[in-house]
């Protein structure tokens, strides 16, 4: 019998499920993902695409189903402009949307106009700590800024999202204030919920997003969350039970600092924790967060959930005891979720310090080697032995050595 914690493809907990847990939870009939790997991503230090490969990434996401991407800021470069225009270009008449990102200038609004783009992320300082000393402006400038750039967005046809910097850190009076002239005088489509350094925890977020929905009902909102406390998964996922309807994501995480909130990460969380499909590729993830680690030439950690190059990969001996009676009838018993679901290989077994006598059964089996039980637990301590020796797994032909030595 399928249920949504429990069906073919994963095993969740069907404590998610209760009526008292669900019972505050509201999410937006369509939620939505609007990827800022190309802008945000790549502000993360060490980490450049050219035009080329960020049309490649921007069709790749499309291809996954990812509904806006952020395809960069055309001032930045030529390159980027150029960049950001190709993409416009590709991706016209696919259920994807262009937006690109812009400070609250009025020249990088007509200059984010001219590529073609669909919309604007509009940026300006919104704490007055960092106006007053990250910019060294006096308050009215970011005021004026804001309403005048987002006036000139709304000449230009542009849907405006207005993106409030260090908003989570802001006096609640001030940033209020700030918005609703922005809302008032100048032009505001949706609002982006900006958590620049990540410092909100999951239980002040319903909180916000209850505060600004009494000051702005109508707008949508847009979470914008960093993960420098490893909170920006929870973080966009307790916004998004709060009605919200674009989630801000990258690939894998990429972003300034610690990192944005991972879509592969929000989205599987959504469909197979709170039964709330997104319609994204899922399948896709591991394909696409492989592109871009190669384009951007970083590595993530092997064991990253979701996407990581070692998640399945089985040392525990215990393990590969349930891998054993489980096999392919019942893989959720082993991992949360079934590799093929985000594109991953299936569980495999591998030797080292960790292994169990089953993990021996396992590979003497593949290589159709017979032991007696005496010789097996003396290669168990010999692979367990030079597994340490080494500091690191041994590979399938030093098993073999190790195997004919016995």
């Amino acid at each position: 019998m399928s249920e949504p914690w429990n069906n073919d493809m994963w095993f969740t907990s069907p404590w998610n499920f209760e009526d008292e847990v669900k019972k505050d939870i509201t999410f937006d009939s369509s939620p939505k993902i609007h990827d800022v790997t190309l802008r945000d991503g790549e502000q993360q230090a060490g980490v450049m695409f050219n035009k080329d490969e960020k049309i490649r990434i921007a069709e790749s996401l499309a291809e996954v189903g990812v509904h806006r991407i952020e395809a960069g800021m055309p001032v930045v470069s030529k390159s980027d402009e150029q960049a950001i225009i190709e993409i416009v270009k590709r991706l016209e008449g696919s259920n994807t949307e262009v937006f690109s990102f812009a400070r609250c200038m009025a020249d990088d609004v007509k200059r984010s106009a001219d590529t073609g783009v669909k919309g604007i992320i509009m940026e300006v300082p919104s704490s007055t700590h960092m106006i007053e000393r990250a910019y060294r402006w006096e308050l009215d400038k970011a005021i004026e800024t804001s309403v005048q750039a987002t006036q000139v967005a709304k000449e230009c046809g542009l849907y405006t999202v207005f993106f409030p910097i260090d908003f989570s850190r802001a006096p609640i009076d001030w940033v209020l204030g700030l918005l609703k002239k922005v809302a008032l005088e100048g032009h505001m489509d949706a609002l982006a919920i900006v958590d620049t350094l990540g410092v909100l925890n999951p239980h002040t977020v319903p909180y916000v997003i209850k505060k600004m929905r009494e000051v702005f009902p109508n707008e949508p909102f847009e979470p914008h969350f960093h993960d420098d406390f490893g909170m920006g998964v929870a973080n966009t996922l307790m916004a998004m039970a709060e009605g919200c309807q674009m989630a801000h994501t990258s690939v894998s995480g990429l972003g300034e600092r610690a990192g944005n909130c991972a879509y592969e990460e929000l989205a599987l969380a959504m469909k197979t924790m709170y039964d709330v499909d997104m319609g994204l590729k899922t399948e896709r993830f591991t394909e696409v967060s492989r592109l871009v680690q190669e384009l951007a030439q970083i590595s993530l950690a092997p064991n990253r959930c979701v996407v990581g190059e070692n998640l399945y990969d089985i040392e525990s001996g215990i393990i590969v005891s349930w891998l054993r009676n489980c096999g392919k009838e019942f893989p959720t018993e082993l991992v949360p979720f079934r590799a093929e679901l985000v594109g991953q290989s299936e569980p495999k077994p591998v030797i080292g310090k960790g292994s169990g006598i089953d993990s021996i059964n396992w590979f003497l089996d593949q290589l159709g080697i017979t032991a007696s039980e005496e010789e097996k637990m003396a290669l168990l301590n010999d692979v367990k032995d030079k597994s340490l020796d080494l500091h690191r797994l041994l590979s399938l032909d030093e098993f073999k050595e190790l195997a004919g030595e016995n």
